[in-house]
């Protein structure tokens, strides 16, 4: 049961700091700071594929999610002409 304990607490660290992480690039991404957004996209990415690698999460949500992500920040970018 210790083991267990354990695992969980490690796990919901984890899980916050994957929150934290998506807040913050979100913040970016709506105030329109393309390029502080996209540094913080690519620590959030490294993030989600360490979560998945250890089994935090599932790699098809890791996945799923970093794609979704990068379509928000393409979409936000302004046209070139």
């Amino acid at each position: 049961m210790r083991s267990n304990a354990r695992k969980q607490t490690n796990n919901h660290s984890i899980k916050s700091r994957l929150h934290t992480l998506e807040t913050k690039f979100a913040t970016l991404e709506a105030a329109g700071k393309k390029d502080e957004a996209a540094v913080a996209l690519r620590v959030l990415t490294s993030a989600m594929d360490k979560a998945a690698k250890t089994g935090v999460i599932h790699k098809s949500m890791a996945s799923r999610k970093k794609s979704r992500l990068n379509l928000r920040l393409n979409k936000s970018a302004p046209k070139a002409a």
